[in-house]
């Protein structure tokens, strides 16, 4: 074997330690929770819709839901949550929106949110908001793209 067929066997061997020790890209969370395992940081996701604003939620209206704590501000909307749940939770997870649409995730800010064709809408922030809402369909339309590959944890 020559010494360049060696330093390419080399040069292999090496790329495929490599590639066996990275770490496997993983599945993000079904929802965004908080440290505490809070959906939206404890804020009522019926509410958005409801009153047309956010409002906490009260730790004896809650309910499990697909791996996070989910809270209402009464008995009413966790019952109108725990019959239509899709209708109510944020989309993509109640990761950020506008991340979601440029390929990552993001937590959320409860304030920074919007309801377009009956579905709830979170962002990062305020600021990161008024860069999602400048081209809303758009996003909304690369985030329904990037959002399988990203629960899968291929993002």
């Amino acid at each position: 074997m020559t010494a360049s067929w060696k330093r390419r066997g080399a040069v292999l061997a090496v790329l495929c330690a490599l590639w066996a020790a990275a770490p496997a890209a993983q599945a993000i969370e079904p929802y965004w929770s908080n440290w505490r395992g809070l959906a939206i940081r404890g804020y009522d996701p019926v509410a958005y819709q409801i009153e047309g604003r956010p409002v906490e939620g009260r730790g004896e209206h809650a309910l499990k839901w697909r791996g996070a704590t989910w809270r209402f501000a009464s008995a009413s909307n966790r019952e109108r949550f725990e019959a239509e749940p899709e209708r109510y939770a944020p989309r993509y997870g109640g990761y950020c929106a506008y991340a979601v649409a440029n390929g990552y995730t993001a937590s959320v800010d409860p304030d920074a949110w919007k309801i377009v064709d009956g579905r709830l809408y979170l962002n990062y922030s305020r600021s990161i908001q008024a860069e999602w809402e400048k081209d809303v369909a758009g996003h909304i339309e690369r985030a329904d793209r990037n959002w399988p590959g990203l629960r899968a944890g291929g993002g």
